[in-house]
């Protein structure tokens, strides 16, 4: 980073680059979570939530990017083993060891309102310190709350169509 980004930088840094690597090991796991899940369930409205949550994946994997570039700009080493995911991550990985596509989708929700949180609080850690990440962290947090709504979306419409088959 140039002498002056790093004059501009008003927070400890090498905290800063603990949380993002912690939220990098949450974004793998983010990502394959989705991905996996995504080839797995069973149910209804597959195929259309399928490529949603394809497409979820590939913007958590965008994410981990930009967390990697940040870190890398901060002269910080970006996470290296994906044994290491697990220990940092605070956002669990949930396995879908049941294909049933509400229980994924559940657990994903889950998963998503973890992100919202771990965004919102990188914002307000950098919020006024460090102009780049917090542009970074709300950005993601912006995909986050979108993946949110998706899902809580997917999952009202499974509640009504449940509702209108028992009618029936």
């Amino acid at each position: 980073m140039g002498k002056k980004g790093v004059e501009i930088l008003t927070l400890d840094v090498k905290s800063l680059i603990d949380v993002l690597n912690q939220a990098l090991a949450e974004e793998w796991l983010a990502y394959y979570q989705y991905w996996v899940g995504a080839r797995v369930m069973k149910g209804p409205m597959h195929d259309d939530i399928e490529k949603e949550l394809l497409k979820h994946a590939d913007e958590e994997l965008d994410h981990a990017k930009l967390l990697i570039d940040r870190i890398i700009q901060l002269d910080g080493t970006p996470v290296l083993s994906p044994e290491e995911w697990f220990k940092l991550a605070h956002c669990k990985y949930l396995p879908p060891v049941d294909p049933n596509i509400e229980a994924i989708l559940k657990q994903n929700l889950g998963s998503e309102r973890c992100a919202i949180q771990r965004y919102e609080d990188i914002a307000n850690f950098t919020n006024g310190k460090d102009f780049t990440t917090f542009n970074i962290a709300t950005h993601i947090l912006a995909e986050e709350l979108e993946h949110e709504e998706d899902i809580e979306s997917w999952l009202e419409d499974m509640r009504i169509f449940r509702q209108e088959v028992c009618k029936a």
